[in-house]
C-alpha cells in the first residue's frame, strides 16, 4: 500500500521548458513558455468552461504562455496534453516577450538576467 502512496504523489517532469516555443495541439496559437505549474492552478470557474469532451486532466503539468494567433496576444494557460513544440523558428511578436527574454542567435529564448529568480 505504501509505495502506492508515494507513486501518485510523484510530481511529473515537465516535457517543456522556460523559454521554449510551444504551439496549441488543436487550436491556431503558438507561444513562449514563461511559467510553468505541475499541475492545474487555475481557478474552477476557468477549468468549468473548458467543454466537457476536451476538458484536460488536472493532475499534469500546466503552462503559461505569450501566445499570439493570426489576430492578437495574449497570455494563455494551456495543459501540457495540448501542447507540440513549434519547430518553425519565426519569432513569437507577443510584446511581453522582449521584456522577459532575450532571443539568441538560434532562435531560442532565454530568461534576461533582471527576470532570473
Amino acid at each position: 500500500m505504501g509505495y502506492t502512496h508515494r507513486a501518485m504523489n510523484k510530481m511529473r517532469e515537465a516535457k517543456y521548458q522556460i523559454g521554449q516555443v510551444v504551439k496549441h495541439r488543436v487550436f491556431p496559437f503558438r507561444g513562449v513558455v514563461f511559467d510553468i505549474d505541475p499541475t492545474f492552478s487555475n481557478t474552477d470557474e476557468w477549468y468549468d468552461s473548458i467543454p466537457a469532451e476536451v476538458r484536460p486532466s488536472k493532475d499534469q503539468p500546466f503552462y503559461h504562455l505569450y501566445a499570439e494567433n493570426s489576430e492578437s496576444q495574449y497570455v494563455a494557460y494551456v495543459s501540457e496534453q495540448n501542447l507540440l513544440p513549434d519547430p518553425s523558428g519565426d519569432p513569437v511578436q507577443h510584446p511581453q516577450v522582449s521584456e522577459v527574454f532575450k532571443r539568441d542567435d538560434r532562435g531560442q529564448y532565454r530568461l534576461r538576467a533582471n527576470n532570473m529568480h
